[in-house]
């Protein structure tokens, strides 16, 4: 018998792949949305920023005018001493936070809420952003970055503005003590093994040189323990058009 898979691992839940949340700075969710966001504005300074290691983008430290503290996504262009407002009557100003109904079409947002009240929940990667493009009724369309398009209740909140940190992933990270620490702040797994490189035991692709020895689509119902590959794959490698192209050019060539 092999030992279990690292999806089943993982999955498992166990201490080793566990999310070290004692690190963790804060759980990032908006203000409660009360009769002053409602009905007027309210408005906060950025007093400091703060590098969460949950996340990709800058955490802005904000402090209100009733002298409530409260740590918010920061967007691109923030800097320290800059105001947000936040409520239905705020401008359209980069960070404020704004109910759907009173942001334009067009507009980049970002730390959008699902369901009116939860805090945010979409779109709060570095570099992210999401845009107003429909309404009806009191739904808002909003494409996000995946390029689909979703509907919410036109009373969910979001943020004006790119989350910061764009561009995190262009620069390659040049050693493996930054790959590493970067990795641990999260607890994720890495280096990540080939299949191919493992043993018989350890992976269904393991146990060949530089092959896997069968064919790596699996059904779409396969256990857990062999849901490895290409998954309910229709075809794999080049299509039939590309390789047609391709003799093309060759014969071209020739």
């Amino acid at each position: 018998m092999g030992k279990p898979l690292i999806q089943q691992r993982s999955g498992k839940g166990s201490p080793a792949y566990a999310r070290p949340s004692h690190r963790f700075k804060v759980e990032l969710e908006y203000r409660e949305y009360d009769e002053i966001e409602k009905n007027s504005k309210l408005r906060g300074e950025v007093v400091g920023f703060v590098d969460d290691p949950a996340r990709s983008g800058l955490l802005m430290d904000v402090r209100f005018e009733n002298n409530e503290k409260r740590l918010l996504l920061a967007p691109e262009g923030m800097k320290v001493g800059d105001v947000i407002e936040v409520g239905a009557a705020a401008d359209l100003g980069k960070g404020n936070v704004l109910p759907l109904s009173a942001i334009p079409d067009g507009a980049p947002i970002y730390g959008l809420e699902c369901t009116p009240g939860d805090g945010g929940k979409l779109v709060r990667a570095s570099g992210s952003c999401a845009f107003v493009v429909g309404r009806e009724g009191d739904m808002v369309r909003v494409k996000l970055p995946s390029r689909s398009v979703k509907e919410l209740d036109s009373r969910c909140r979001a943020q004006i503005g790119v989350v910061s940190g764009g561009g995190r992933g262009e620069l390659p990270f040049a050693t493996a003590g930054k790959k590493h620490y970067a990795m641990r702040a999260r607890n994720l797994n890495w280096p990540d093994v080939r299949g191919v490189a493992m043993n018989a035991v350890s992976h269904p692709f393991g146990g060949k040189e530089h092959h896997r020895g069968r064919s790596s689509c699996v059904a779409r119902g396969t256990p857990p323990g062999r849901k490895v590959g290409h998954l309910a794959a229709r075809s794999t490698g080049r299509s039939s058009a590309a390789k047609d192209l391709l003799k093309k050019e060759q014969g071209t060539s020739l």
